[in-house]
């Protein structure tokens, strides 16, 4: 996909160089963002960029950006105090490659690196990139993806309602999904409020169905066709979709959750075109 070689470009560019000091931080860092991923996130950013006149600039540092902050997440999600994984993007977990306390700075590193780049100045009203750096940080932090981590270890074990276990997942996996939309949105100044709504209604159940297809996936598919260790969350006992409603059910909701994202669409008429296909991936990925 053209869109994915674009997001490696950028990355590559904006990523420091491995030469750079201190070398083995930035090899780590270079290491675990490049070469690998869906790029589901930068995807999503550019599809919606797609719908008014964005500014080309400023879309390209939110691919970045949005890349930085979800390859931080892995990288913290695989160290042992969390999933304690060995296998991200079908090759060794950045602490196994380089070590724990190498993993702790990557994460770091790049979590800083998002903002560093997502502020740089553009042709983008500073008041319009101000917002976008806001998204991004609320998406990311405890009320975002980092909480509804510490949501997801506290309740290994435990039984979740649907309710509950969606407002998990909102926050860990739905947060940045729903950033990544408002993002590429937000870097068109021509798309109203009325527009970016809708764009919200898109992201919240894409993020819900993205989920819930990777709880089907840790049930179906193996690990070389994940890239990452099959049957984790079955093992670790936590509390998913598949284990509440069963894998056929589970997989009938990501796909009525689709359709109601893409309904949400209409409004945009043929340049959505790019973000239903995305949505429609998210139904039939293998990984």
């Amino acid at each position: 996909m053209r869109a994915a070689a674009q997001t490696e470009l950028l990355l590559q560019k904006m990523l420091p160089e491995s030469q750079v000091i201190p070398h083995d931080l930035h090899e780590a860092m270079r290491y675990s963002a490049l070469d690998g991923g869906k790029r589901l996130r930068p995807l999503l950013v550019l599809a919606a960029a797609e719908l008014g006149n964005s500014v080309q600039a400023a879309c390209e540092l939110a691919m970045v950006a949005i890349e930085c902050i979800h390859v931080y997440s892995l990288v913290h999600d695989d160290m042992p105090a969390m999933d304690n994984d060995s296998l991200r993007r079908g090759k060794p977990t950045c602490h196994v490659q380089f070590g724990e306390a190498t993993a702790l700075l990557v994460g770091d590193a790049l979590q800083t690196l998002a903002f560093d780049v997502l502020s740089t100045p553009t042709d983008l009203s500073p008041a319009r990139q101000l917002r976008m750096i806001q998204v991004l940080a609320k998406a990311s932090g405890s009320t975002g993806m980092a909480g509804g981590q510490a949501i997801d270890l506290a309740n290994v074990g435990r039984h979740l309602s649907q309710t509950a276990l969606e407002q998990m997942h909102s926050l860990k996996t739905g947060a940045l999904i729903h950033a990544a939309v408002q993002l590429g949105g937000l870097s068109c100044p021509d798309i109203s409020e009325e527009q970016l709504a809708h764009l919200d209604v898109y992201a919240r159940r894409l993020g819900l169905a993205f989920q819930v297809i990777d709880d089907v996936l840790d049930c179906e598919a193996d690990t070389a066709t994940l890239g990452k260790t099959a049957g984790k969350d079955a093992d670790a006992d936590k509390p998913t979709y598949v284990k509440l409603l069963g894998l056929s059910t589970a997989r009938h909701y990501a796909e009525d959750l689709v359709t109601q994202a893409i309904a949400a669409l209409e409004p945009f008429g043929d340049k959505a075109e790019r973000l239903r296909a995305l949505a429609e991936f998210v139904i039939v990925r293998k990984n």
